[in-house]
């Protein structure tokens, strides 16, 4: 079988492929591992899905990263390949069997609650960085509306970015969207989309993120204009837990892309060895592997972990 994610040294793929590496070989299968070149590469995904299904692989997991590659993967099943997906739902979403993914809706609500409380009634100025300008992906704008809706702000379409009102009220005062910038989910991009959004407002005190390279990326150009700001990401990797004990995110929604990894393997292996289909969680095969609140600034009644305890969960 074949695990493909959409870079091949973030931290939170590298920890994906661990989880499939080890669950492959407990179960004594073999696994090859692909990536596109970063997170926008989808003729790298295409290539690895041709490769595999030229060599005869039973599955293919994929963090898909947009539509582009959706033919290949039509030619692959035509071919017997079983397809799951990892971390990204496929647009169609039953395009895959199943898919082992967070609840991103809920894990950009769990920071954008987070954020409503810590606020603590002041007018919220909002930096809004995404990921993508040139495709619509479900984990792009799942993130993003799940954070103004867990900040209490009136969405409006659900699965479109950027057409919520630019003023209004939030759960605990007034707000304002400073801006919606694209990252490529690149630490330089997401420095770049913190440049751009400070010189159109130098208030900004909130900055939602939508992964960990971003965020730091923005970290570092909030540093460099002097500007204190909350800053919240979507968290993966152990590594990444460390943004919260070292102070640089406010908080963060902790995901689990090894038990993404692991429990794709165990499904591709339960399938091609006994023909059981995975159980999934709605018609969409959808299979949620849970997100967790990090912060070392609690809010009252918002249940939360501390970046330690979260490390020593993450590690043990």
């Amino acid at each position: 079988m074949s695990i493909i994610t959409k870079d091949p040294s973030d931290p939170f793929w590298v920890a994906m492929i661990d989880g499939a590496k080890k669950e492959a070989e407990s179960q004594n299968v073999e696994i090859t591992v692909a990536a596109g070149k970063d997170q926008s590469d989808s003729d790298g995904q295409i290539q690895a899905i041709e490769n595999a299904t030229a060599r005869g692989d039973d599955a293919i997991l994929i963090a898909n990263n947009g539509p582009a590659v959706n033919d290949a993967i039509k030619k692959a099943q035509d071919a017997g390949v079983l397809v799951l997906a990892l971390d990204t739902p496929f647009s169609p979403a039953n395009l895959a069997t199943a898919t082992y993914a967070t609840d991103n809706f809920a894990a950009g609500q769990a920071i954008g609650k987070w954020a409503a409380g810590a606020l603590d009634g002041q007018k919220a100025v909002i930096a809004m960085i995404d990921l993508f300008a040139d495709k619509v992906v479900s984990v792009d704008y799942q993130r993003d509306q799940g954070f103004l809706d867990g900040m209490g702000i009136a969405l409006g379409d659900p699965e479109k970015i950027g057409d919520e009102a630019e003023t209004g009220t939030y759960s605990g005062g007034e707000y304002e969207i400073a801006c919606h910038e694209h990252s490529d989910g690149a630490q330089d991009g997401g420095r770049t989309a913190m440049e751009k959004c400070l010189s159109l407002n130098p208030n900004i005190n909130l900055v939602y993120t939508s992964n960990t390279a971003p965020g730091l990326g923005a970290y570092q150009a909030l540093k460099a204009a002097n500007v204190d700001a909350l800053l919240t990401s979507i968290n993966g990797a152990c590594e990444d837990i460390n943004t919260i004990i070292d102070g640089k995110f406010g908080a963060a929604s902790q995901q689990f892309p090894g038990k993404m990894g692991a429990e794709g393997v165990k499904a591709a292996v339960e399938y091609v060895r006994t023909g059981t289909k995975p159980k999934t969680d709605n018609a969409d095969g959808f299979i949620d592997t849970g997100v967790e609140l990090v912060t070392d600034q609690p809010i009252d009644g918002l249940k939360s972990v501390t970046g330690a305890d979260a490390m020593n969960a993450c590690t043990s």
